[in-house]
């Protein structure tokens, strides 16, 4: 059975783990009408991809509850693979030949969407956090 200091730890990197997630957003939504970049092109939507500790398919159930629990970190961030949104605007200055504009691949609403679930995250892990402290603190006094 872990301690204390493996819920501050698991919690943590949960906390840090959604920061960055909330960083990688706020960019998607700086970026939203972002139709060139250095690379050419308009921007791509950024995605977070999280890991945790291994769990092997042919581990048993008594196995996997007895490893101990590493958190959470952020695996790697990707672009999108959305399809970009092709708008008629012959006036813009990065239209093609034909008058249309390439947006970006992001869409505010599911960036909003993962910005409130993203805070509800983090939040999640300060009330363990909190409630591990509550608890450490309880168990200070059964000593007194």
């Amino acid at each position: 059975m872990g301690n204390i200091l493996d819920i501050l730890k698991v919690s943590a990197s949960g906390m840090k783990a959604q920061r960055i997630r909330m960083e990688v957003i706020a960019t998607n939504l700086a970026n939203v009408h972002t139709t060139r970049t250095e690379e050419g092109g308009p921007y791509t939507k950024k995605d977070v991809v999280f890991s945790s500790a291994d769990v092997s398919e042919g581990d048993s159930f008594d196995s996997v509850l007895s490893k101990k629990i590493e958190g959470v970190k952020v695996d790697n961030i990707i672009n999108s693979t959305k399809h970009f949104e092709r708008v008629y605007d012959p006036g813009h200055p990065d239209a093609d030949k034909e008058g249309y504009v390439t947006n970006p691949n992001v869409n505010l609403m599911e960036e909003m969407s993962d910005m409130i679930s993203a805070t509800r995250s983090y939040e999640a892990n300060i009330n363990v956090i909190n409630t591990a402290k509550e608890m450490f603190m309880k168990t200070l006094e059964i000593g007194k």
